[in-house]
């Protein structure tokens, strides 16, 4: 799962650098309004964070409505946990920043990209060994569009790849993980991959950061506070206590353990869109103050703004970690076809095959979230 343990081993000794951006007096690079980093960019990737599990176990940190101002570089006034939302189940609120960052941080590195005419450019997380190769093809009039015309649709264009790429790039991880990937080369975090509010959390993220960058009138940190907010409201955030014990309620069935490194969770969402292009979370019938609520669905993301303009885009994934030939194996069955990159359009859906095969035969049938009477199984549409 993401960063749950390599953030604890490694983000205390992470060092994060003020810049400049848009002021020449350093400040971190986000005074500006958030709707012009698209053009002016950031001043370095997005920050490890602090990660927990969404089990009542020692290390998880349980939230309520107040979420503090999110802080792309370090704040102590952001505040990070878990929640529960009526609509939406749990919400690991580090994955949902963490993918907004990415999602925010890869919009400015697509449109930079696009307005120099760049084919390719690649991009990858710090704990993660994998290089993720980002293939652009251009229309045929692009060279020939005014300047005024090149920048509003390359920053169309680059408002769907930076979703889609961050989306990619957290289900990546999460294959990883299932693999059993070890972030330091300690323990697995294969005990949480997948686990009920990842993709969920992380689908979210994306969709909070493409928010923040239409406003206008607030900075980046204060526009994904504002949209943070906003949607928490939507979902019916509850109190940590609430958040707290309806995790508590489901231990012994849905994870045993009790501390971080000694918790095995055995209810999973493998729902990454790939059926209907929607995420549906996991959520409890058994939460009193969210009687008769219905969960709200998100849409992945989609590159339907590049083929509105002639743009098309590959993405492959270049693993280097212990576990890639564990994972090219199941993409390539015929080892005489086997080649060393993943491409998520094609190989994702073979990949989540084999990993519900192996949950099924890990933790039996009840390892699904919709095959329990706790969960609902059908999602409502967006609202």
């Amino acid at each position: 799962m993401w960063l749950r343990w390599c953030s604890a081993t490694i983000g205390i000794l992470a060092v994060v650098l003020a810049g400049t951006g848009c002021q020449i007096i350093p400040d971190r690079g986000l005074s500006c309004p958030a709707s012009d980093l698209t053009h002016t960019g950031f001043n370095a990737e997005p920050r490890i964070r602090f990660g927990c599990y969404p089990t009542d176990t020692l290390g998880t940190i349980f939230l309520g409505r107040n979420l503090g101002s999110h802080g792309y570089y370090y704040t102590p006034f952001e505040k990070d946990g878990m929640v529960y939302t009526c609509r939406g189940g749990h919400i690991d609120i580090i994955h949902l920043r963490i993918a907004a960052d990415w999602t925010a941080y890869l919009v400015t590195e697509a449109y930079e990209h696009l307005m120099k005419n760049d084919p390719h450019f690649s991009f990858g997380l710090a704990v993660d060994r994998s290089i993720n190769h980002v293939h652009i093809s251009y229309p045929e009039d692009w060279a020939q569009l005014s300047p005024e015309e090149r920048a509003e649709t390359a920053e169309e264009v680059a408002l769907a790849m930076g979703p889609y790429l961050s989306y990619t790039m957290t289900t990546w991880h999460e294959i990883l993980t299932w693999f059993g990937f070890k972030c330091v080369g300690v323990a697995t975090e294969f005990p949480s991959a997948f686990s009920w509010e990842d993709s969920y959390s992380n689908l979210l993220g994306t969709i909070i950061a493409v928010r923040a960058l239409g406003d206008t009138e607030h900075s980046y940190d204060e526009a994904v506070t504002i949209a943070l907010d906003e949607e928490m409201d939507r979902l019916g955030i509850q109190s940590a206590h609430v958040a707290k014990r309806a995790s508590a309620r489901v231990k012994g069935k849905w994870f045993t353990g009790s501390a971080l490194f000694f918790v095995d969770v055995k209810k999973r969402n493998f729902d990454i869109g790939l059926s209907d292009g929607m995420v549906t979370p996991t959520m409890l019938n058994t939460v009193s103050q969210c009687a008769d609520a219905e969960p709200l669905s998100y849409p992945v993301p989609n590159l339907d703004a590049l083929e509105k303009h002639g743009f098309s885009l590959q993405m492959e994934i270049e693993p280097h970690e212990w576990e890639r030939n564990a994972i090219l194996a199941v993409a390539y069955p015929d080892p005489e076809q086997r080649q060393r990159r993943i491409d998520p359009a094609v190989h994702f859906a073979r990949i989540m095959d084999h990993v519900k095969q192996e949950a099924v035969t890990k933790y039996g049938e009840a390892v699904f979230a919709h095959r329990d009477m706790g969960v609902y199984e059908t999602a409502a549409k967006n609202q």
